[in-house]
């Protein structure tokens, strides 16, 4: 009798394993309510049109420098938990929100490389569909260690980003923009410098399509008006009337509240995560984290101003949250996609519809 379970348990150990591995990387989703209750649309209203992006953020990738525990365990489920998101969500589009490496700012071209290839593999199905890739802290380094020449020779390696990290595309009728949201943490520095070039780009887009050609005339010298110093500038586009924000830091917050906390939505609360959590999980193979970064308050306000951003998406905080800024503007944090920020890795989907609703 013990001879005969002996042999049979190595086949119980494998089906064993096989629906461990099925559970673990298997996606689970959650649906949040959009601006307006009334907004939401059922999957039989939904159009051809409507526009399905996935969001991910923090792969934190070690690339060649990958120990067993990641590469065997933590980059694998990963990578399976990103095939059977693509084949559920069946997204129009992935963003990408940052902090693909886990130590980027510190690694060489050649280690570099092996990260870009890493990141490919990743993506698997989703190297057929557009992406777009925003870069972090982690993949460039902070202030004091940015290196423009450096960063241009990574956003080269990413579709649609200028030297400076910056971007903007339309897909589907819905305009996206994205920032180097870690330049703009800077002070006299040459990528802020172009990253504030790029907010005014956008700004004056945005003028010409709202105002009539004599006025646009006579206020774009204005607007081409280099300060530096995230001066105010004066914008008739409506809140909300701009494009899609994409960034890694997340903006001030310019109401009172606790970003550790879930925000009230609609009457609704984000997920009860615990940012406690995230502290403790911290990288026994990298230097420590700041959590807390978020965009200052006069570039944050600057960016309203100058973009009236339609949502904004941003990350760096590795948990989900839902905020509401004071003109009613709506930002969505993305939670850490990788096991080794937290021990639920997840993703955000977004469905832009045809009447500018987005759920």
């Amino acid at each position: 009798m013990a001879v005969a379970w002996r042999s049979v348990l190595p086949v119980i150990l494998f089906f064993a394993l096989l629906a461990f591995e099925d559970w673990i990387s298997h996606p689970y989703c959650k649906t949040m309510p959009g601006r307006d209750p009334d907004d939401h649309v059922g999957p039989e209203q939904e159009s051809e049109d409507d526009l399905k992006v996935m969001l991910v953020a923090n792969l934190l990738l070690f690339g060649s420098e990958a120990g067993f525990v990641n590469l065997y365990f933590r980059d694998y489920y990963m990578s399976k938990f990103f095939k059977k998101s693509f084949h559920r969500v069946k997204p129009d589009l992935l963003l990408v929100l940052g902090d693909i490496s886990a130590k980027g700012s510190q690694l060489t071209k050649t280690k570099w490389l092996s990260v870009f290839h890493q990141f490919h593999w990743m993506l698997g199905p989703f190297l057929g569909l557009p992406y777009h890739v925003v870069l972090g802290d982690r993949d460039f380094g902070e202030c004091g260690e940015l290196d423009a020449k450096f960063v241009n020779w990574i956003t080269r390696k990413f579709p649609g980003l200028d030297s400076s990290g910056c971007g903007a595309f339309k897909i589907s009728n819905v305009s996206f923009v994205s920032l180097n949201s870690v330049a703009l943490l800077c002070g006299n520095n040459e990528l802020r410098f172009s990253a504030e070039k790029a907010i005014e780009s956008e700004s004056l887009g945005l003028q010409m399509k709202a105002n009539d050609a004599s006025k646009t005339n006579e206020d774009s010298s204005k607007l081409r008006t280099k300060s530096h110093d995230f001066g105010w500038r004066e914008n008739a586009i409506s809140s909300g009337a701009g494009p899609v924000l994409l960034l890694h830091f997340p903006l001030h917050q310019t109401r009172k509240g606790s970003y550790g906390e879930g925000n009230a939505f609609n009457g609704a609360l984000t997920p009860p995560h615990q940012s406690s959590r995230t502290q403790r999980m911290g990288f026994s193979d990298t230097s420590p984290y700041e959590l807390s970064c978020t965009v200052p308050p006069n570039a944050t306000e600057y960016i309203f101003q100058a973009l009236r951003p339609r949502i904004i998406f941003s990350a760096h905080a590795y948990e989900f949250y839902d905020y509401v800024h004071f003109d009613g503007t709506r930002e969505i944090t993305v939670p850490a996609m990788t096991w080794k920020a937290r021990d639920d890795p997840g993703f955000v989907v977004a469905t832009f519809r045809r009447n500018r609703s987005v759920e």
